[in-house]
């Protein structure tokens, strides 16, 4: 098989990517490692800046079913459940920015991409273990037990463990955050103490904070992120976890914490990785995607938005020009600046969501408690819109 564009990876980018082609009448080829992709049953945050472009892929209303309306922010005292600040509520959200707020399992969202792409181009069991490309021809991509493939344009959306970031760059670039954390979703019903069940909240504490919001049915999707001084091993990106480590972890903290985490068995502990912003984002033929371009931190939930926006913004420049070359480099040029502005602002908020208390943490407080919070930290994140700015 040769000729057309290959996108490696079939996650929630290289599909948002492959769907919008397809709308814009371009077909492609979906290669997949998995010979029967499971995704994680992890809650996914989708904030306007990722759920108006699902809308206009034609994902609504099976996005709204299957998610749950995330009824503005609150930040906590991790340890005495005292309300540092809160900011709009989902209709004064959806006004402000043009779209809703969702929080979704991650298999959910996933299902309703492969549903609107189809089995029609997509290639799974295609582990890729090596690229050629010499400039001049098409690109030969080579899989673990599969014949290989030629194609003219090569989109590396294979997310955080990218074979095709190390082509791009030359070598591994993984770095790690000095947190680890643990993962879980819990029934509305372990819930009991819980307040604003309707909200996507932050308690803070020292060295320590919890993120969770709600996904369908009333469950609560939450992320627990703790420092942990020491090493890491480069070659291990989780390691199986003691019984209830993570409750002893949070000994302390709010009862309403407690019981949220207690409910969930955490069978693993995750090692939080990111990966230095690039200067380029392609080599030759083969551009990246997603975690593979711009692997963040969760501090601010943007990961699976920033590579939605990815996929709108290449889509538009592929489909702009006959030119491979420039329409990568445009691009390069639209998405560069505000990705990696956006993974230097979620790799400090663990600084400033771990403040111990004193005159810093007081500050902060001060500052998530002023009535323009959103205006002054979050509407540059939430409200932007790919499809109608950045062009060069």
């Amino acid at each position: 098989m040769s000729g057309g564009i290959a996108i490696i990876g079939a996650g929630i980018g290289g599909l948002t990517l492959a769907v919008e082609l397809r709308r814009r009448g371009v077909e492609v080829d979906v290669y997949e490692a998995a010979t029967d992709p499971q995704p994680s049953n992890d809650g996914v945050l989708l904030p306007a800046n990722a759920t108006r472009h699902l809308d206009r892929l034609g994902l609504e209303p099976g996005l709204g079913e299957a998610s749950a309306a995330v009824d503005g922010f609150v930040w906590r005292d991790g340890h005495t459940g005292a309300t540092v600040g809160r900011c709009l509520s989902a209709e004064e959200y959806a006004a402000h920015s043009g779209a809703p707020f969702y929080g979704i399992r991650h298999g959910d969202l996933h299902a309703l991409l492969s549903k609107a792409f189809g089995t029609r181009g997509l290639h799974l069991g295609h582990r890729l273990t090596g690229v050629t490309d010499h400039g001049t021809g098409p690109v030969r991509l080579d899989f673990a037990g599969a014949d290989p493939v030629e194609a003219d344009v090569v989109i590396g959306a294979d997310g955080a463990g990218s074979v095709l970031r190390e082509h791009v760059v030359g070598y591994d670039d993984i770095q790690f955050s000095g947190c680890v954390a643990w993962r879980g979703v819990v029934p509305r019903s372990d819930l009991t103490l819980l307040p604003d069940p309707e909200r996507l909240q932050l308690w803070m504490g020292p060295d320590a904070h919890l993120m969770h919001h709600p996904v369908a049915d009333g469950a609560h999707a939450f992320l627990l992120v703790r420092r942990q001084p020491g090493p890491w091993a480069p070659d291990t990106w989780s390691w199986p976890a003691e019984p209830d480590e993570h409750v002893h972890a949070y000994a302390g903290w709010h009862p309403a914490v407690v019981q949220m985490i207690s409910a969930a068995t955490c069978s693993k502990r995750w090692a939080l990785l990111h990966r230095p912003p690039l200067t380029e984002w392609s080599r030759g033929r083969v551009t990246l995607l997603g975690d593979a371009a711009h692997l963040m931190l969760p501090h601010h939930g943007q990961g699976t938005a920033q590579a939605i926006e990815d996929a709108v913004v290449l889509a538009d420049c592929l489909t702009s020009t006959d030119d491979r070359a420039r329409a990568r480099a445009s691009y390069e040029v639209r998405r560069r600046d505000r990705a990696r502005r956006i993974q230097v602002a979620s790799l400090a908020a663990a600084d400033v969501l771990h403040l111990p208390e004193g005159p810093r943490a007081r500050g902060r407080n001060k500052r998530l408690g002023a009535p323009d919070v959103y205006e002054r930290h979050l509407a540059w994140i939430h409200d932007h819109d790919v499809a109608e700015i950045g062009r060069p």
